[in-house]
């Protein structure tokens, strides 16, 4: 059974929720500090919170926030006193809250943050949200939240939606750009063909393996749905 209705848990009363989104992807961080990726991903799988975000869910308080001339803050784990930068946009797409921003580098703090992305010591984004709307499925307790207002963004240590990520959105860029030659028909170079299935997922040996034996012993995939086949034949799909 679902309901629907404004939020009226106990913790959203106060300050605001938080949730956060782990793994990074180093290609997404510049030496200037400037860097993007998902701070929130819609549908999929509950996080550990029991929730899942409903594509729209950020649209209103986007352009609240645009017509103020505001954005959502930067923060160091969620810590109001420890501001480390700013975020330049934020923006729904299909896949979730897309966030572009920028470390204050002259912020000893933010240099420490840098630092700590590029090794890899923390990999988080976690977004500092008011529930407004929601609808609850009383027989699974999973909430879908439909209208959220956005806080914060903030850099932290330990994530909860494993699908949202400072990642390498320039990667997934690129392999929507290739999978969208491949539909309109073109051929892949071997290169290419390699930061498609790299794009999708696959680690560096496999797409290594792949473009090797596919495109040189098979020839060039003519088609996206003979270079879909091929991917799903190489997972045991």
């Amino acid at each position: 059974m679902k309901t629907k209705g404004f939020a009226t848990r106990s913790d959203e009363i106060g300050a605001p929720l938080i949730k956060a989104a782990p793994c990074l992807e180093i290609k997404a961080l510049e030496k200037t500090g400037e860097f993007e990726g998902y701070a929130s991903t819609f549908g999929g799988e509950p996080d550990s919170y029991g929730d899942v975000i409903a594509p729209g869910a950020f649209a209103a308080s986007l352009s609240a926030h645009r017509a103020a001339g505001t954005m959502p803050k930067m923060f160091w784990q969620h810590d109001a006193r420890e501001p480390i930068g700013k975020w330049l946009q934020a923006n729904e797409d299909a896949k979730g809250l897309l966030v572009q921003g920028r470390l204050n580098m002259g912020v000893q703090r933010a240099r420490e943050a840098y630092e700590l992305l590029k090794e890899g010591d923390i990999d988080g984004l976690s977004i500092g949200y008011r529930i407004r709307e929601y609808a609850v499925d009383t027989d699974t307790g999973v909430w879908t939240l439909e209208k959220v207002d956005l806080h914060e963004v903030s850099v932290v240590s330990i994530g909860a939606n494993e699908n949202a990520t400072i990642g390498s959105v320039k990667a997934a860029k690129a392999a929507q750009e290739l999978s969208d030659k491949l539909k309109a028909g073109d051929r892949l170079t071997e290169r290419e063909f390699e930061m498609w299935l790299k794009g999708l997922g696959f680690s560096n040996s496999q797409a290594e393996r792949a473009a090797r034996v596919h495109l040189k012993g098979q020839g060039e995939p003519a088609a996206a749905d003979d270079g879909l086949a091929f991917c799903r034949a190489l997972l045991g799909r």
